[in-house]
């Protein structure tokens, strides 16, 4: 019954963010796709928060249902001779009144090697939770950090990842709650006690001159400390916003930086986000676009605070359609990203325009999610579907 809740309420819930196991059905370049994990259910099922790569080449991330008590796991790829993989589950998530359950956003680890996390549900008040995952010899230990509340100030069921600044400060989205019912910023901050603080950085106002409603993508750190992201929704035409929030004599303001436009061709819904070293942000937006099956952006900094933005590639529904959050630049500035049937590349070339190349059509709509490269140029995700046993599966792409 929980398993069904969870793959109920969340594929409702979080439509926009949904392979199966990797069959290329066309390919530009010579590269090779191959499934290295397919989860069964018990071990995990339904992964969407990406994977990340600790110090030893290991992959660490998240299902948001399946495992040990039908509620969702954390996981560990270790790599083995010959190019194989083998999976351990280091967490089963608890349905019991005060673990949370059904983690959709990844890990992060901390320079101590401890793992920090969201989940959409449960926590003593059933609104999710931040949690933390700390090493005790073969095992794993998890502590909840901070139980969500609704309360008409808090924000309700985090979706999204978090990120770390140099301080041990967590910062994060809710898609709903806050004081106006339209998602939040929120800090979590170690206390010297023990312990952990949380605050509300800003409440979505969901109107047209606030940076929208349901904060859909991973919080981006910029240089200067100030935190970027997207909202799904709102802004001047109700259609998603970018917004940044910087903080002033110690109080977190925010600042519209763009609204999308459906109107002539804009794209709207953005779902993703990344910025580049020259401080440009990317988004992949759901939906727009020439062709109206969404589209990649591009948003620099202009004079004063104001910010230019273009559409560097728009879907036409035969390249693919609807990408998703996963949005990442590699070291030469190309972007690499997903659609729910294929992974996509965008190369920038010298007089501003950008060449798009499918890297792999897939067999089937299986929503490929959380891309990230290892040393050697190797890419690695997520399925949401697919894989041998319809659980998802973790997927490497090599030259």
């Amino acid at each position: 019954m929980l398993g069904n809740k969870i793959s109920v309420v969340l594929r409702a819930m979080l439509a926009f963010s949904a392979l199966s196991l990797l069959i290329p059905a066309t390919r530009v370049d010579a590269q090779q796709a191959k499934a290295i994990h397919s989860f069964r259910g018990t071990d995990g099922s339904s992964p969407q928060g990406g994977v990340i790569f600790d110090a030893a080449g290991n992959l660490y991330g998240t299902t948001i249902a399946g495992g040990a008590n039908q509620a969702g796991t954390v996981f560990e790829m270790a790599p083995l001779a010959g190019g194989s993989w083998a999976e351990r589950v280091l967490y089963s998530f608890l349905f019991n009144g005060q673990d949370g359950y059904g983690p959709k956003g990844g890990v992060i680890l901390d320079a101590t090697g401890n793992f920090y996390g969201t989940t959409v549900f449960g926590g003593a008040y059933g609104y999710g939770t931040v949690f933390e995952l700390t090493p005790s010899g073969r095992t794993w230990v998890e502590k909840v950090l901070y139980s969500f509340v609704s309360n008409g100030k808090d924000g309700v069921q985090p979706a999204a990842g978090l990120i770390l600044d140099p301080a041990g400060n967590l910062y994060g989205t809710t898609c709903s709650g806050g004081a106006f019912g339209s998602g939040t910023v929120f800090e979590l901050s170690p206390a010297k006690s023990g312990g952990w603080g949380e605050r509300v950085l800003h409440s979505f106002r969901n109107n047209a001159k606030d940076g929208g409603g349901c904060p859909s993508s991973d919080l981006v750190r910029g240089s200067a400390g100030n935190l970027y992201g997207t909202t799904y929704s709102g802004g001047q035409y109700s259609v998603g916003t970018v917004f940044e929030l910087y903080e002033a004599s110690g109080v977190w303001r925010e600042r519209l930086l763009y609204s999308f436009n459906w109107h002539a061709n804009g794209a709207e819904s953005p779902v993703g986000l990344t910025m580049d070293t020259a401080g440009n942000l990317f988004v992949s937006t759901n939906n727009g676009g020439t062709y109206h099956y969404g589209a990649v952006c591009e948003l620099s900094p202009s004079v004063g605070a104001s910010w230019t933005e273009k559409v560097i590639f728009a879907f036409d529904g035969i390249d693919g359609e609807q990408p998703g959050p996963s949005l990442i630049e590699d070291a030469a500035g190309n972007l690499y990203g997903t659609t729910p049937v294929n992974l996509f590349e965008l190369a920038p070339a010298a007089d501003g325009t950008w060449t798009h190349t499918v890297l792999y059509t897939l067999p089937s709509v299986s929503y490929p999610s959380g891309l990230i490269f290892d040393a050697a140029g190797n890419l690695y995700g997520e399925t949401m579907l697919g894989g041998a046993y319809d659980g998802g599966s973790v997927f490497e792409v090599t030259p």
